[in-house]
């Protein structure tokens, strides 16, 4: 594959095959419509428009679809935008499929696997060892494939692993800094926050939103998974309103989308940590697009604002 998306700056022309995320229709000011299109290939995405379309267009550049296209990038309200100057299907004959413009983990599902398998061995506590086990024994498969979240942060093939994985990196420094901590509980906590997004979220080629995660969201789903499991395995007590508690809290806020605060030193710190990772996975990913000396794009799930990258080294 050419020089992707990801790779291109403001005033580079573009030209190759990408794979359409979302398609949606518009009506400009006076009454003609267009398309907005998010482009995706293996190393990012951009957001284009396609002027002048007829119904026929409509009909045929929709999600999933890979496409050959001609264009320049510019700048739109401080973020990197194209303009479709030429656009065809793509063809059996050019030799491209959907797997060639999904982005994938930086980490091998094995070794995801691998790192998730370990921190639920050092887990001592048999409550909540025996209910993360089982939810990952039944969840495992799309664990190891699909995105963290639909946008903004690990949103590509094993994204959630990576995320799960990660945060659990963080956790055990944290538990050596301080040793007061329950690490099964940290550890428990982690592993489980997120899974409710197997429901919640399509899946990996244009991941949305399902209509289960329209209406409840991942956090009361795993909640509700989390006591059936507890229910099947006959385990009682406290072990399981904590879990249940860590998962509920784990936005932080009533207005991030936890019905309750933190209110459990360990769920304090699982908020804290998710936001460490999910914020350093954005904040990289944009700062690898761009030279030392510039800014990145506006980053909206980063409060709209452009981080720099220095141009000394460390």
């Amino acid at each position: 594959m050419k020089r992707g998306i990801g790779n291109h700056q403001i005033g580079d022309s573009f030209e190759g095959f990408v794979l359409i995320k979302e398609s949606t229709k518009g009506t400009t000011t006076n009454g003609k419509p267009f398309l907005t299109l998010v482009l995706r290939d293996a190393t990012g995405e951009i957001e284009a428009k396609l002027w002048d379309i007829n119904h026929e267009d409509e009909s045929v550049f929709v999600q999933e679809q890979i496409i050959n296209i001609n264009g320049e990038i510019n700048q739109f309200r401080g973020k990197a935008q194209m303009r479709i100057n030429t656009i065809r299907l793509a063809q059996p004959t050019d030799g491209v499929q959907v797997a060639d413009f999904i982005e994938k983990a930086p980490v091998e599902r094995e070794e995801l696997m691998e790192k998730l398998t370990e921190a639920i061995f050092e887990m001592k506590n048999p409550a909540m060892q025996r209910i993360v086990r089982a939810i990952i024994k039944k969840y495992q498969e799309p664990l190891l494939l699909y995105p963290a979240a639909a946008k903004n942060h690990h949103e590509y093939v094993s994204g959630l692993a990576h995320h799960i994985v990660s945060m659990l990196k963080i956790a055990r420094e944290l538990c050596e800094l301080y040793p007061e901590v329950n690490k099964d509980l940290l550890y428990a906590g982690i592993i489980l926050h997120d899974i409710g997004k197997l429901k919640e979220l399509s899946g990996v080629v244009s991941t949305s939103y399902t209509l289960q995660g329209k209406l409840l969201g991942h956090i009361p789903i795993m909640v509700e998974e989390i006591g059936n499991t507890a229910k099947d395995l006959q385990i009682e007590g406290e072990e399981v309103l904590i879990l249940q508690h860590m998962v509920l809290s784990h936005h932080g806020k009533a207005e991030w989308g936890s019905p309750t605060p933190p209110l459990v030193r360990e769920a304090e710190l699982l908020h804290f940590i998710d936001l460490i990772d999910a914020k350093m996975n954005m904040l990289n990913r944009a700062l690898d697009k761009v030279k030392p000396g510039e800014f990145t794009e506006r980053l909206f799930a980063m409060d709209n604002r452009s981080f720099y990258k220095p141009t000394f080294e460390d």
